[in-house]
């Protein structure tokens, strides 16, 4: 059945269109029901994990006109950013690079200070002008003239699953107390069967132009990103950080420097020609195993066993909870997620990474994580740096948007 992106529209704006998430496509196919392009018009896809290659690009004011003549260095909360490219002379503020991997400490960065500014936080700034004097501001998101993020690796097909072979730990960032060896634990990255990448791995209908959900806001696809390649493509996107949503964004501590957060929600029409791909389940699609000192892969699972039969959300007993002086879980939380005497997890900060459940002495949070098999054993898994259920979560907003009639699908400008 051929169906155009037009034809879609059009039925959108009748209210006729059916809309699933992946994640409901994926459950009917397994239950056996029949999907076709006879009943299925438009799947949305998502993933929400750590994604380093972010950046924002903003205005920042500073000081009054003619204050400084140009911004030598720059920091928000502590945090490096980047002056230029323009210089804009003596206007008292300051064009500006932020990377999301740039970080203040251990505990605070990028991501941090994105959703900090999301959430309506004021942030201090402080600019070295080229004469060397000091200028400093604090300032909201609502301050900022231009404020838009850039990824670079955004919704790669899929990643690489971590363990370590030697004895000794080992700090990385795929790790939040460091990676333990040899084989006693592994790190679990993708969201598998709902990645938008996954279900459209030769982009037939995404590329240059198509509009998505970045962290709740619409966006747009720029083209490839970087590290792309015909069996791993990558994208790359762009989205306004003002009217994003704090609960889909955020930083990330690891046992190395802090990471970013990101979560992307993609419409996929549902045709004869994507539909091949948009039927595969987790168990079909493959998970690399590779050791953490070299990242070459040496064994290879799949997302069935991260994905299936496992709980995509960290559960927390207070029954259980012992009020410690000092809390593990709330000291290890890569997101500052632990509320010890308040519920316990705070679901909008948490990532159901599954730390909390491994470094709590008295057993107080749970949840199965799966394991991965490799050279004749199982991992199990202690820490996932992807978040399906948040990815779900933006799949479902998209999918609401789309039959409220709020959302329409774009056509590529040009191919990746």
């Amino acid at each position: 059945m051929v169906k155009t992106i037009d034809e879609i529209n059009e039925k959108i704006s009748k209210g006729e269109a059916v809309v699933y998430t992946a994640q409901e496509l994926k459950s009917m196919i397994r239950d056996g029901e029949r999907v076709s392009p006879a009943n299925v018009d438009v799947v949305t896809a998502g993933t929400c994990g750590l994604m380093s290659g972010t950046a924002a690009i903003l205005t920042i004011p500073v000081a009054g006109k003619g204050a400084f003549k140009k911004a030598k260095q720059l920091w928000l909360n502590d945090v490096p950013a980047f002056p230029g490219p323009c210089p804009n002379e003596s206007l008292g503020m300051v064009d500006a690079f932020l990377y999301g991997t740039s970080y203040a400490s251990k505990e605070y960065g990028g991501g941090h200070l994105l959703r900090d500014l999301v959430e309506g936080k004021e942030v201090d700034v402080r600019v070295v002008s080229e004469d060397g004097r000091t200028f400093e501001n604090a300032i909201t998101l609502d301050d900022f003239l231009f404020s838009r993020m850039v990824t670079t690796r955004t919704s790669y097909r899929n990643y690489v699953s971590f363990v370590n072979r030697l004895e000794e730990s080992f700090d990385t960032i795929f790790s939040v107390t460091g990676l333990k060896g040899p084989f006693k634990e592994a790190t679990a990255i993708g969201c598998g069967e709902i990645n938008p990448i996954e279900n459209d791995p030769c982009l037939k209908t995404m590329g240059v132009g198509t509009k998505v959900l970045l962290n709740g806001q619409v966006a747009y696809v720029m083209g490839q990103g970087t590290r792309s390649s015909k069996e791993r493509p990558v994208l790359s996107v762009f989205g306004e950080i003002k009217g994003m949503d704090p609960q889909f964004m955020g930083g990330f501590k690891t046992s190395a420097t802090p990471e970013v957060i990101n979560t992307l929600a993609a419409p996929l029409p549902f045709t004869e020609e994507t539909m091949e791909y948009l039927k595969v389940t987790d168990d079909g699609i493959g998970l690399p195993v590779a050791d953490i000192h070299d990242r070459v892969p040496f064994a290879s699972s799949d997302y069935g066993r991260v994905w299936q039969g496992t709980d995509l959300e960290i559960t927390f007993d207070p029954k259980r909870c012992k009020e410690c002086e000092e809390c593990h879980a709330d000291m290890h939380c890569p997101t500052n997620a632990i509320r010890p005497n308040k519920g316990g997890i705070d679901k909008r900060r948490c990532f159901n990474c599954g730390t909390c459940v491994y470094v709590c002495p008295n057993g107080s949070y749970s949840g199965a994580l799966g394991s991965l098999h490799c050279e004749g054993r199982d991992v199990p898994i202690s820490l996932r740096q992807s978040n399906r259920a948040m990815a779900d979560k933006l799949c479902k907003k998209l999918r609401d948007m789309i039959m409220d009639k709020e959302f329409y699908l774009t056509k590529k400008v040009s191919g990746i």
